[in-house]
């Protein structure tokens, strides 16, 4: 077997990379040729969340072990911890185990960056950003590829917190303005990246023809939007059975606000066997629960890269 540890993956593996693996998944589920796999989540206690994702592909079978620790930032380690774990899928015999940390944050910034180049309007020009932490970087500098954005808004619960993503807007050399939830009405795409069990983006704060990139919910109880706001909006997903049980709308379901027959695979656009934006006005709503097959895609990337530069460690088990 090989390990790729953690220590590497950031000079292995990129942004446009990461968008690349992570839209051919979406392609793939659509198509039939890959499907995900349940999901293993467990309340731990202390806010602890610990589960498995996996998924099977063409050439891949694979899981992601891990999940979110909230006491680690004061460890100085991420909250998120994860490893990848890909088999052989004729025998079943583990193949590589990769560090999961760093992709995580990748390929979820990417699968938002997909549905923004697929639903956005081509003229967007404001992003605005719900949430301040380690993903939210990672998030803006995704969406950021995808479209010319011309300014930056950003709101979290701790206003302070927001000094690192105006860090990283300076960086790209966006103007940055920390804002009220109501100043969301300015933004034409808006990325929510919380850990939240109370909303707070409420359907006041968006405006028509905005597009919504809803990251955080991964767990039941979740939730980052009013529900009433994906009763108006078109809803797209990376999974529809998760979508519903512990993505974004499992709360519009269960208040009976959506139909679940209306949420669309977001593969289904890319592969256009299904209709994205449809008018100017129209909200339109990602709900990324995030899902194995993506893991697995930017982890086989990440072996691939390794093997061919002599970095990937044999150990034998």
């Amino acid at each position: 077997m090989l390990v790729v540890p953690e220590r590497l993956i950031a000079g292995l593996m990129g942004p446009d990379e990461a968008f690349e693996a992570v839209a051919e998944v979406f392609r793939q589920t659509a198509g039939g040729a890959a499907r995900n796999f349940p999901v293993v989540r467990e309340a731990l206690g202390g806010g602890r969340q610990y589960g498995f994702k996996s998924g099977m592909g063409p050439g891949a079978l694979g899981v992601k072990a891990g999940g979110y620790f909230p006491g680690n930032a004061a460890r100085g380690i991420t909250n998120h911890q994860s490893v990848v774990t890909l088999f052989d899928p004729e025998t079943g015999r583990p193949e590589a185990m990769i560090g999961g940390n760093l992709l995580t944050a990748l390929r979820t910034a990417a699968a938002a960056a997909v549905s923004i180049d697929a639903l956005a309007r081509p003229g967007a020009r404001v992003l605005g950003i719900v949430g301040a932490g380690h993903q939210a970087a990672f998030q803006l500098r995704a969406a950021a590829r995808v479209r010319r954005f011309e300014r930056v808004i950003a709101w979290n619960r701790t206003p302070e917190r927001l000094a690192g993503l105006a860090a990283v807007a300076e960086e790209l050399g966006l103007p940055f303005e920390a804002v009220p939830l109501a100043g969301m009405r300015e933004a034409e795409v808006i990325v929510t990246i919380t850990s939240s069990p109370a909303y707070a983006l409420a359907a006041a704060h968006v405006s028509p023809g905005t597009h919504l990139a809803c990251m955080g919910t991964d767990t039941i109880g979740k939730q980052e939007v009013e529900p009433a706001l994906l009763g108006a909006a078109r809803v797209f997903t990376d999974e529809p059975a998760q979508s519903v049980t512990l993505g974004e709308a499992q709360h519009a379901v269960a208040q009976g606000l959506l139909d679940p027959a209306r949420i669309v695979p977001l593969g289904a656009v890319l592969t256009g066997e299904a209709p994205g934006r449809e008018d100017p006005d129209q909200i339109t709503l990602y709900d990324g629960t995030g899902v194995g097959l993506q893991d697995l895609a930017v982890a086989a990337r990440v072996l691939a890269l390794a093997k061919a530069r002599g970095l990937a460690i044999p150990v034998e088990i």
